[in-house]
Order: C-alpha cells, then structure tokens, then sequence
C-alpha cells in the first residue's frame, strides 16, 4: 500500500505538502471523480470486507470502487499518511420511503480538523447526494456546492445532514414517475453524532448489508460515478446522467434502460470498472433515490 499508486489511480498530481482545506478539496475530488460508489460485488458473487489491505488492493489496484465503509476509510488512511488530523464517525442514514431514520448505524464518515475547524469529509454516499467539497461542521448555515445547498443542523448533540435540490428536467417522459426521482426538494439525509467510531464498530453492519433481504443493498445493484459537471448512476438495468444546473436553477437528468448486453459494456465505458464475475442486476422498486 502505498500513497503513490493511489494518487495514479485517481489522477491527483497536486500538492502534498500543506495540510489545509484547499489542498484537502482537491485530492477530496480526485477520488470522487475516479472511485465509483457501488455495491456491485453483492451481486457478483465477491464478499465485501473491511480490511483495509483488502480495500486498497480493491479500489487502487483492481480499479473498482465501493461503499462508504470502503471509500471513506480509504480516503481517512490517505489522509491520516498525509498529516491531517482524522477520526471515524457513524452516521443514520435516512430512509425516504419510510420517512424515518434507520436504527442501524450504517454510514462511515471521515471527520477532519484544520486550524481548529471541524470538517466533514464524505466519499461514500453517491448520486446527488454525494457533497463535493468538505463540509465545515457548523450548525444551520446554508453551504452551497454544485450538487445543491448542503446544510449541518445540530440538535441535542446529535448532527442532522439535509440537501436542497434544483428542478428537474426530464426529457424522458417515460421516466417522470419513476421510483428512482426524488420528489422533494428538500431532502434529509443522515445523523450522527461526534463520538469518534473505528471500522471494528461497522463489521455487523458491513455483514447484514451484503445478506439482509431487508437490506437496500441487496435489493438494488448500484453503480454511481460523479463527473465535472453532475453523476451517472447505474441502478439494475437503468443508466441515468444527470448534468447539475444546466439551466438556472435546473438539472438535466436523462434515463435510459439497458439490455442486459449492454450492462457489462457501460460499466467500462461510463465508470471504468471491469467485473472479474458476471453481474446479476438488480432493482426492486423503493428505498432509494438520486
């Protein structure tokens, strides 16, 4: 394991000497922009584990990408060998479907300190929920980014994560009611507390979330890549690209439904993954929006 190879895999060629924001941004991007959040090993016969050798050999050499348990504690160790003060948080993620927040805690977050300042860094969640620059952990300020306004609410120590969308264009109409659209513009999305969690806190968690029938993860077979300008996602056998604020104060979202030839080819075209095993996609309606 090492920095270097992770740097070629995402592209990253900056600075690696200041440990401030700016700097922290930019290899922040890089790795959202090159690592896919995707769960396309449950559905491919592959075991998902928490060892971080395993993780590396996974996103940095095998070219493929991961959950949150696998991205952000790939991006906390890149961060802890650079110098920046780092630890794990846990987070709840919200269920829209059931308008309620889960009783597991399923979510691996990376906190980062500068100068004193408390920030959230967050590479694992995917679609337009994935926030593009860290997040200073301030309670009810609006932080616009090109995802959408982001904002931290904190109530009782424990911190609420909520997002604010533009419209929608849908030049698909076929696709207009479909289960995958969020229809609220303002959407929760996690909570958490600041007690600091490592990776041992998350092994039932990872287990129950590759096996569970009740689980969304094995419900749905989830491919999503950020890019200069929005996300593409890959949901069973429906591709989306969606272009942020393409107009004013509108995104452009685009659907297309694949044949089950044409899965395999746009997983290497769209997200540079190429699978060892034969995918079996998935898509169960509910639980989950982009």
């Amino acid at each position: 394991m090492n920095l270097e190879e992770y740097f070629a895999r995402t592209g990253y060629k900056g600075s690696l000497e200041k440990q401030d924001l700016e700097t922290l941004t930019d290899i922040f991007q890089h790795h959202i922009r090159a690592v896919p959040f995707e769960n396309l090993s449950i559905h491919c016969g592959e075991k998902i584990t928490l060892e971080l050798e395993h993780v590396y050999n996974k996103i940095v050499q095998r070219k493929r990408g991961g959950w949150c348990m696998e991205n952000n504690q790939l991006l906390g160790w890149v961060l802890k060998c650079l110098g920046y003060d780092t630890s794990f948080l846990g987070a709840y993620v919200f269920n829209p479907h059931q308008n309620t927040y889960a009783t597991l805690m399923t979510h691996l977050l990376v906190k980062v300190v500068i100068d004193g300042k408390a920030y959230i860094v967050d590479g694992g969640f995917g679609v337009s929920y994935q926030m593009w620059q860290p997040m200073e952990l301030v309670s009810g300020k609006d932080q616009p980014q090109a995802p959408g306004v982001f904002r931290f609410t904190e109530k009782n120590a424990v911190w609420y994560l909520e997002k604010m969308r533009r419209k929608q264009c849908i030049p698909n109409q076929n696709f207009s009611n479909s289960d995958l659209l969020e229809k609220k513009e303002c959407r929760k999305v996690y909570m958490f507390s600041l007690e600091p969690r490592t990776v041992e806190d998350f092994r039932f968690q990872c287990t129950y979330l590759q096996t569970s029938p009740d689980s969304l993860f094995t419900k749905k077979s989830i491919c999503t890549l950020q890019t200069t300008d929005g996300f593409r996602a890959l949901i069973g056998w429906t591709f989306t690209e969606t272009t942020y604020n393409y107009k004013e104060n509108m995104d452009l979202v685009e659907f297309v439904t694949l044949e089950d030839e044409e899965v395999e080819k746009t997983l290497k075209e769209k997200f540079n993954i190429t699978l060892d095993r034969k995918l079996v996609p998935v898509n169960v309606k509910g639980s989950y929006t982009i």
